[in-house]
């Protein structure tokens, strides 16, 4: 086995938590997910891993730890799918809240799998909602399984673009320490947002970066590929609301001459285009028609686009069609957070523990 610091990774998907430990210098012994194609990816960008392609519920997770020849972990990463906790679940009255979803269980399996596995260190990520009202439920559930398991817990919810991402993406993330290892520090931001500069707290860091900083090598010629028009029914519209700008731009309060929607009257990424000036807003796993992020020329988002806003490598391959190889990107964690907090663990954690 590598000297390296070890990880094993849960509910992986595409691999974006994965691949940033990887290029954290980790060795990442285990990943898995229930879905084909992301273990697909996974197999492909991964080839000396264990990967399982299994139902969380079916794996017992002693047996992985024997199976690649470890006597202990250093790390377990992963972010339970999270329907119950997202933003778009508050326009879904009829869908359940927390651990009373269906889908409940894949919080309670990131624990199982936490006290089977005992690693020292784990990361736990999900959407900014964890932490809402209607989701306390859960949330004490993390809390209190980590204190019965005997880990002290640190949990933020950060900003991807504060950390040289370029998408305004807020995602909650806890990590819990073994006791007998140092209390943890987030990450010191390394960007900020022009709009909102302080030359005395921000002077030493960086603006964030923009779609415009990523995305103008990759810009295509829209006659080249029309299929590629976005707006479905609403591209006549579509054409006409400016970089940065969604339908709210076609409402009253925003002095719209000929109102077409009321304030706040559809989901907030309804015909949403991106501005070459600053960081996307969040890529979701669904694409939809006339749900953006879109390209400021009216287009869909391609693939190599999403990629580059989540911080994968242009050469890391997603295995699958077009629309399953954007749920995978979607999905994922953005490598650059994944590689900033495995780095924080590593040094503030592992070092101390004989890593």
């Amino acid at each position: 086995m590598s000297n390296k610091p070890t990880v094993i990774s849960i509910y992986s998907g595409g691999g974006g938590l994965d691949l940033g430990f990887h290029k954290a210098g980790f060795n990442l012994v285990y990943s898995t997910d229930f879905w084909e194609p992301a273990c697909n990816t996974l197999k492909k960008n991964f080839p000396k891993t264990k990967i399982e392609c299994k139902d969380i519920r079916n794996i017992n997770f002693k047996d992985i730890i024997s199976g690649v020849g470890l006597k202990e972990v250093d790390c377990l990463i992963g972010g339970p799918p999270c329907p119950a906790y997202s933003k778009s679940r508050f326009y879904r009255k009829e869908k359940k809240r927390a651990l009373d979803d269906e889908n409940s269980f894949t919080l309670t399996e990131y624990f199982r799998a936490l006290e089977e596995i005992k690693p020292k260190v784990f990361l736990f990520e999900n959407v900014h909602g964890f932490v809402y009202k209607p989701h306390i439920e859960a949330f004490n559930f993390l809390k209190e399984k980590s204190k019965e398991l005997s880990y002290k817990i640190y949990y933020k919810i950060i900003n991807a673009a504060m950390y040289g991402v370029p998408q305004t993406r807020e995602r909650f993330i806890c990590i819990g320490a073994r006791q007998d290892l140092p209390d943890f520090e987030f990450p010191e931001e390394t960007h900020y947002n022009p709009k909102k500069y302080d030359e005395n707290i921000q002077k030493n860091k960086k603006r964030w970066v923009t779609c415009g900083d990523i995305l103008t090598d990759l810009d295509f010629d829209l006659q080249e590929d029309k299929n590629m028009q976005a707006g479905s029914r609403h591209k006549d519209l579509l054409k006409k609301v400016p970089p940065g700008d969604n339908y709210l731009f076609f409402t009253k309060k925003r002095g719209y001459s000929n109102p077409i929607f009321k304030w706040r009257s559809r989901y907030w990424s309804f015909l949403l285009k991106l501005s070459p000036n600053r960081p996307s807003w969040t890529i979701q796993a669904s694409h939809s028609n006339n749900m953006g992020p879109f390209h400021w020329k009216n287009r869909f988002l391609r693939i190599p686009e999403i990629k580059r806003i989540q911080t994968f490598d242009d050469n890391y391959e997603i295995i699958g069609d077009y629309k399953t190889q954007w749920r995978q990107v979607g999905n994922a964690v953005p490598p650059l957070i994944g590689k900033i907090f495995a780095e924080e663990i590593k040094n503030q954690l592992l070092q101390t523990s004989g890593r």
